[in-house]
């Protein structure tokens, strides 16, 4: 019987292996006919003058091999650039600065990628281009990816994805929603990548991507491989692997044989694992894209090693140190970090510019008050005969020129206190994130310390160990903790530039409330709690910044989960822990137009009355030492009294608390 088993499985591989093997057959004729397109595009650039259809040919060569040839195509997009440049062709340079960023980013440059990119999205936001900036966005979040900035990565995606919620469905849209699931794979966050990735699934049913459907399987699969399931991940990845084939689309091939491969070496079957591996680095090799070479060259390395066969391992150990050192050499890190650091630069520099301006249009206001208030007094002098009149007109203007100067005066002190608050936070920043990055330099220490305790050298093995636990307890602890101090006194200090745009309000809640209990989760296995939601229906879209009333909602709502564990951690019998978001829309008196209420209610051990007048102060907690900033609750007040509204608690102690958000708006639709 296991005979037969293995005469099926073999003679199963066999069949897979003819199948992948004509697939690469026509993926490379396609490959064939692209680059003959392309050679053919080539010959008619040399005989097109310089202007913008020599810049538009240049772009489409690029363009067409930038995946299959991207060192190739970075010349193209690169001469298409010099020469818009020259020409002050804007659209030429937008698409060339595009082309280049993905060109770089694919042969591995990665410092010469983002500043191709972060120079578009400037253009693009001069330009007030929303879908252009969002596509900057969503590159540069995964050239952070590529450098395994994971955190950073986030950021630039969900402000991609919060512009691209006003557009409609597109790939561009599809590939955001993909690349946000993808980077809370490796945050290893496996339920909310399931949730980008399912949504961005449904949103390719509708327009059916190839390459996209391809990739989103292949990650969903990833999830799986992360938390353990093998068979479910091996699964999706077959159903990428079979629409890639079934599609005839090449780009996302070498990254599927690659993740089956490994997850057949998890399985310890290593002669599937090598087989794939291999199909993982041709494919590489094909396409030239060094961070391919890499995660193929190094899987080979450990199936070789594993087989024992010395000399293959060590031919393919010495081509994952080269490409790891030009991927992430010395030299790179520091040009990288020389374009981050000049980008914060100008980042401080628009912000106070933006500053002194504001301070520059007070100060004119000011001399126009006073300028106004010396006419008065002329006239006043020349008017004696209504002089009791003129007195009180005088007193008055007086007043309100002391009050505007003490205005100006207070605006200053802020001003200057926001600037020094934002340069101190920017330059504990930077360091604090090395620190916490210094902390995976663990990772590396207890594989040296692996080594040495298979070489006996227990003494070594000690040293390791107190440097391990040193970087834990010392780097990692206050790191974070200065961490999550530093962006309380960014968010107080920096300037709110946002725009109200028609949202949906129950979405919006919904949204946060899963983020916040899937936040919690993802900290706390252990944690559980019963959500329940009313919302009301007729509330249609009403103007808001979604950004600010969603920071509002998702503190509330982590409050408000953070109060229930901590009841839940009494014991107290037949006690569930319970947090509930409403919503409701009332009319206001006088014809005003309505209010839309949203309402956070927990059952936990509510506030103690001798502090509720204190919650909304800046830096006051009721959390123990080290778990909370205290910032929260004044951000939010502070955020709803911008949109005209109020932020009211209602609390009982030993029963619970309720949050409530009132936000007058003149119409809903």
């Amino acid at each position: 019987m296991k005979a037969l088993h293995s005469l099926l499985y073999s003679k199963t591989i066999n069949m897979r292996s003819i199948f992948i093997m004509a697939f690469m057959v026509i993926i490379n004729l396609k490959l064939y006919s692209q680059l003959q397109e392309a050679d053919s595009l080539i010959k008619l650039v040399e005989k097109t003058p310089g202007d913008t259809n020599r810049v538009n040919l240049l772009l489409k060569i690029a363009d067409k091999i930038y995946f299959y040839k991207p060192d190739i195509s970075l010349k193209y997009s690169t001469d298409a650039l010099a020469l818009s440049r020259e020409l002050g062709y804007t659209k030429g340079i937008l698409s060339a600065l595009q082309v280049a960023g993905e060109g770089s980013r694919l042969v591995g440059d990665y410092p010469a990628a983002l500043k191709f990119q972060l120079e578009a999205l400037e253009f693009n936001r001069k330009l007030k281009n929303g879908n252009g900036e969002a596509g900057n966005l969503m590159f540069i979040g995964v050239i952070y990816m590529g450098l395994r900035e994971y955190r950073e990565a986030i950021s630039y995606l969900l402000q991609s994805n919060s512009i691209r919620r006003k557009l409609t469905n597109s790939p561009a849209v599809v590939f955001a929603h993909t690349n946000t699931g993808i980077a809370y794979i490796f945050l290893n966050k496996p339920d909310s990548a399931l949730y980008y990735l399912q949504l961005a699934n449904s949103l390719n049913n509708e327009i059916r991507h190839p390459q996209l459907q391809s990739l989103i399987n292949k990650s969903i699969g990833q999830v799986y491989v992360n938390i353990g399931k093998m068979d479910s991940a091996l699964y999706f990845s077959y159903i990428a692997l079979n629409n890639s084939i079934a599609s005839n689309e090449s780009i996302n091939i070498g990254s599927i044989y690659q993740q089956i491969a490994e997850v057949y070496e998890t399985k310890g079957k290593y002669d599937s694992a090598l087989y794939y591996a291999s199909k993982a680095f041709s494919d590489a090799q094909r396409t030239s894209q060094k961070s391919k070479l890499l995660e193929s060259s190094s899987l080979l390395v450990r199936i070789y090693r594993t087989h024992r066969n010395l000399d293959s391992a060590f031919f393919y150990e010495d081509i994952a140190s080269v490409i790891k050192d030009s991927l992430y050499g010395t030299e790179k890190l520091k040009g990288l970090q020389l374009l981050m650091l000049d980008e914060q630069k100008k980042q401080q520099e628009k912000q106070q510019e933006q500053e002194r301006y504001k301070n520059k249009t007070k100060m004119i206001a000011l001399w126009s008050a006073v300028a106004v208030f010396i006419v008065i007094v002329a006239l006043l002098y020349r008017n004696n005969r209504i002089k009791q009149k003129t007195n009180k007109v005088l007193v008055m203007t007086l007043s309100d020129l002391k009050s505007a100067q003490s205005q100006l005066i207070q605006s200053e002190k802020m001003a200057s206190l926001g600037e020094l608050t934002a340069g101190i936070a920017h330059e504990i920043q930077n360091p604090l994130n090395f620190v916490n990055n210094f902390s995976e330099v663990n990772k590396e220490l207890i594989g040296e310390m692996k080594v040495e305790i298979e070489k006996g050298n227990y003494d070594e093995v000690k040293t390791i160990a107190k440097d391990i636990e040193d970087n834990e307890e010392k780097i990692n602890h206050h790191g974070k903790r200065a961490d999550a101090i530093v962006k309380g006194m960014l968010q107080h200090s920096r300037s709110n530039s946002g725009v109200k745009e028609p949202t949906n309000i129950n979405a919006l809640c919904d949204e946060y409330l899963r983020l916040s209990y899937h936040g919690l989760r993802a900290k706390d296995k252990s944690f559980n709690a019963t959500m329940k939601t009313d919302f009301d229906a007729s509330i249609g879209n009403i103007n808001i910044i979604p950004q600010d009333i969603g920071r509002v909602i998702l503190n509330l709502l982590t409050n408000a989960f953070y109060a229930v564990d901590e009841k839940m951690k009494q014991n107290i019998p037949g006690f569930e822990p319970t947090v509930i978001i409403r919503t409701t829309q009332n009319p206001l008196s006088g014809g005003r137009g309505a209010e839309v209420v949203i309402s956070v209610s927990d059952n936990g051990n509510g506030i103690p009355q001798k502090v509720l007048d204190k919650i909304f102060q800046p830096f006051f907690t009721t959390k123990p030492s080290g778990q909370g900033t205290g910032l929260g609750l004044s951000l939010s007040y502070d955020i709803v009294k911008a949109h005209g509204g109020e932020l009211k608690v209602e609390t009982k102690e030993g029963e619970g608390s309720e949050f409530t958000i009132q936000l007058p708006i003149k119409s809903i639709g």
